[in-house]
């Protein structure tokens, strides 16, 4: 979601995907992104990006920040996610680290999200935080699924453009 209106909030939902907030401050231009790994690796920061450019923003006066998310050591994946990455782009490699477990390994979500950004021409951060290791602040599906639990949960990230 975009906007240039004053006083309306955008929020991204997640529960270990990124949430990505994005402002131009000069074009008073912000938005609210949700990349999981599948938006992430298909286009949605580069296409969000785009958008803010629609309503006079400008890539080099956008900041975006990665919210809470899963960390690489609690993202463990399988080799046909692995090959799906690679097959896009062999670089991609370079966001995955051998798992404990035999033929899997853990995939940096944040790193890889953080880099398109950059690459896309946005100045980007993350917060560092981990919604699977840091239970007591955040709800994280993955947890959620390992433990039999149901689904209940999600944060959400919002932005508002405040009136001058």
């Amino acid at each position: 979601m975009v906007t240039n209106r004053p006083g309306l909030a955008l929020g991204a939902l997640a529960a270990d995907c990124g949430p990505i907030l994005l402002a131009d401050g000069k074009a008073r231009v912000i938005a609210a992104a949700h990349a999981g790994w599948k938006g992430a690796l298909t286009g949605i920061l580069e296409n969000t990006i785009a958008s803010m450019e629609l309503l006079g923003a400008e890539r080099e006066n956008i900041t975006a920040v990665l919210g809470p998310s899963i960390s690489q050591e609690n993202y463990e994946v399988g080799p046909e996610f692995v090959e799906r990455f690679v097959n896009h782009n062999p670089a991609n490699r370079d966001w995955f680290r051998p798992s404990p477990k035999a033929g899997h390994a853990l995939f940096d979500l944040n790193g890889y999200t953080v880099a398109r950004l950059t690459a896309a021409g946005v100045h980007a951060v993350q917060i560092g935080r981990c919604t699977y290791k840091e239970e007591e602040h955040f709800y994280s599906y993955r947890r959620a699924t390992h433990r039999g639990e149901k689904d209940y949960g999600r944060q959400i990230s919002a932005i508002i453009l405040e009136d001058i």
